[in-house]
């Protein structure tokens, strides 16, 4: 059974999912276009967090950043490694599409790296409807970059 909590970055196992995810993400992006979250920068109020648990387990987390009144953005989303390569990835970001949809977001959008590092999150964001798109919100043209964007209902 799959269990969410919301804004516990305390965890110690989230603490350290987050962090790994943070340096990876960076190590994997040239400077300038890493754009990943560190736990400080997950804790500001436009921001909602989950860690999702499947038996006392920790599965993974996402976020959703509020762009405006209807359009929300997924950060720091990771599935644990243990839970890799087993659909997981799926469950998280339905359960964000869940919560986003809980709170009246029309549309989610992502970015995320295009080098060889992110071709699975570009795979399953793709798995979930996730369209190419024009640089949105604060993001510029980058060629270390791929947008992405989908309606939800």
């Amino acid at each position: 059974m799959l269990k969410s909590i919301e804004g516990n970055f305390d965890h110690s196992e989230v603490n350290e999912l987050l962090t790994k995810h943070f340096i990876e993400l960076r190590a994997a992006s040239p400077e300038g276009s890493a754009h990943v979250l560190d736990i400080p920068g997950l804790k500001v109020s436009s921001i909602k967090f989950w860690s999702l648990w499947e038996n006392d387990m920790l599965l993974g987390c996402g976020a959703l950043k509020f762009l405006d009144a209807e359009h929300g953005e997924f950060k720091s989303i990771r599935v644990h490694d243990q839970f890799r390569n087993k659909g997981n990835g799926i469950k998280v970001i339905e359960h964000l599409i869940y919560e986003a949809k809980k709170l009246n977001i029309k549309r989610i959008s992502i970015e995320t790296g295009a080098g060889k590092f992110f071709e699975p999150a570009r795979k399953l964001f793709k798995k979930c409807n996730f369209k190419t798109c024009a640089p949105f919100a604060h993001y510029k043209e980058d060629v270390n970059s791929l947008y992405l964007t989908r309606l939800i209902d």
